[in-house]
């Protein structure tokens, strides 16, 4: 039986593929039940390899049965086929995800860029709490709403933090992410804290916000790790940011670990506190055509080419989905 017979004794109808992986697809799809559009990931287990089966499948399903955050991606139904197929049903992020509406809109200003930023940050905070760790954040695995609210998406990398009998916390030694992404340490092969990492790509979801530019060209892996190092993070002369914005992306973007900000010192930085105007300015809508479709949920495998340009040195470079 093919995925439209399934899916429509379950009371979905299925449309356009959306989005697509080396570990499964993502399609749109009506549900008749909740009477609304919806995104269904199609995994297939026979064509995966056995350590996602194994390892990273069942965290993320895991994962998604108990996360419920308004800034997350909600997801209504789970479940398998005989025919060992998974089918994960999700809310569909109406206008796409962000690093496509960044390269169709331009870079936010500090007030629109808070929000959004508050948004993201409390549902990393919801999850580190919860002691789960996401991973792979990057601008294409957050989605937007119809009213152009964060939705985190893909926790397909997410892991519960382990802790030894005295409990001190394992560190993680799994490379996860896009290196454009990745924190030094990861890059490093260095054991390292999750919850750490995420914030550093928090870092650098935050810069290409405002000034839709990567902070660092990851087309030499080896130079930009050790620019990361140096702590020296680029801002364009082109674009005057305030003083409390600069110190929170150097706080993010911090090689030290150990003076790196938790999500806790992120949610109470002084940038985020302070009103940037009376009254927060509207996102500007996309042009139809330009991020109408839902991105890659799920399918973190496969490579995306944004358009977005390094700031150093201006050149185009591409960001890359592990």
């Amino acid at each position: 039986m093919d995925d439209a017979a399934v899916l429509r004794k379950k009371g979905y109808i299925l449309s356009s593929t959306i989005g697509e992986g080396s570990y499964g697809k993502v399609k749109a799809a009506y549900c008749q039940r909740l009477q609304r559009n919806v995104a269904i990931k199609i995994i297939d287990k026979k064509h995966i390899p056995c350590d996602f089966l194994q390892r990273f499948l069942p965290r993320e399903i895991e994962a998604l049965r108990h996360l419920s955050h308004p800034s997350i991606v909600k997801t209504y139904e789970i479940f398998e086929v005989t025919s060992g197929k998974v089918y994960i049903v999700m809310e569909l992020g109406e206008k796409g995800d962000l690093l496509n509406y960044i390269r169709a809109t331009g870079a936010m200003e500090e007030d629109i860029a808070c929000v959004k930023f508050q948004q993201l940050a409390s549902a990393i905070k919801y999850c580190h709490d919860l002691e789960l760790a996401h991973r792979d954040l990057k601008c294409e695995n957050i989605l937007l709403s119809e009213d152009l609210s964060i939705k985190l998406a893909d926790f397909g990398f997410s892991k519960p933090l382990s802790r030894d009998d005295n409990g001190k916390l394992i560190l993680s030694k799994t490379f996860c992410g896009s290196a454009a992404y990745a924190a030094p340490e990861v890059l490093e092969g260095i054991p390292y804290d999750p919850r750490a990492s995420d914030i550093w790509s928090l870092g650098v979801i935050l810069y290409t916000m405002v000034y839709a530019l990567m902070p660092f060209d990851d087309s030499n892996v080896k130079k930009m790790i050790f620019l990361q190092k140096q702590h020296r993070i680029p801002f364009p002369e082109s674009k005057s940011q305030t003083a409390e914005f600069e110190d929170l992306i150097s706080r993010l973007l911090e090689p030290n670990v150990s003076q790196r900000l938790c999500i806790d010192e992120v949610l109470k930085h002084s940038w985020l506190q302070t009103p940037k105007s009376a009254i927060p300015s509207p996102l500007p809508a996309a042009e139809d055509g330009e991020c109408s479709q839902n991105p890659h949920e799920g399918t973190s495998e496969h490579l995306q080419q944004s358009k977005l340009h390094s700031a150093e040195g201006g050149e185009e470079k591409e960001v890359e989905g592990s």
